[in-house]
């Protein structure tokens, strides 16, 4: 890569840490979609793998280990076992929607606990009297945040061990999980409410120097 593209790369990650607003630099376009083969019943994937919403209906599926059931959960297709890796996904006035990376091996049926130790790291939005954000940590964390944001952008650092949280318009830090990985992890997305519809808008990827972009 040239130097200027080296510094938009560095100044990408400065961003994230100071939370300054710039544009990403967009290089290539990997392909990353949702698991159908993950997806509750209740969720319906679009065509195209970047979107997915919560519906009253139970739709025809064939049953396998990987599905979600009964919990409305999805999966990307797509893991990490190193690297750092940031994707967006635009969650707009949509409430009770839970975000963040889970463990290959986490349960897929029966009730599932969303916690670190049961191998979620998730932040969600419930709308209960008023919006209330929380980190799943068992005990959960509230956290008070004075924007709604209209998407969410998730950064996971595998090797130095983090998942952090932010407002990607305005690049606030939200919250970070600090953990130490020893399996695959998948991008992990739940919409509790029917009706509730969430879209990927960007994913990047950053393996040693390289990073790689989707919009």
């Amino acid at each position: 890569y040239s130097k200027v593209e080296c510094l938009y790369i560095a100044l990408f990650f400065i961003s994230l840490k100071m939370n300054l607003v710039i544009s990403m630099l967009i290089f290539a376009s990997p392909d990353v979609t949702l698991d159908l083969d993950t997806a509750n019943p209740r969720l319906i994937v679009s065509e195209a793998g970047k979107q997915v919403r919560h519906v009253d209906t139970w739709q025809s599926v064939t049953d396998n280990p990987k599905r979600f059931d009964p919990s409305v959960f999805v999966l990307a297709r797509e893991g990490f076992t190193t690297g750092r890796h940031y994707w967006e996904v635009e969650v707009g006035e949509k409430t009770d929607w839970i975000l963040g990376v889970a463990r290959e091996s986490v349960d897929r049926k029966g009730d599932v606990n969303l916690s670190p130790y049961d191998g979620f790291w998730t932040l969600c939005l419930l709308k209960e009297e008023t919006f209330e954000y929380w980190a799943l940590t068992d005990p959960d964390v509230h956290l008070p945040l004075r924007v709604n944001p209209w998407t969410v952008g998730v950064f996971l650092n595998y090797d130095e061990g983090q998942v952090s949280f932010y407002n990607a318009k305005t690049r606030t830090h939200l919250y970070t999980f600090k953990e130490s990985f020893n399996e695959k992890l998948y991008p992990f997305f739940s919409m509790i409410n029917t009706h509730n519809t969430v879209a990927l808008t960007k994913v990047t990827v950053e393996n040693d120097t390289k990073i790689i972009s989707n919009n």
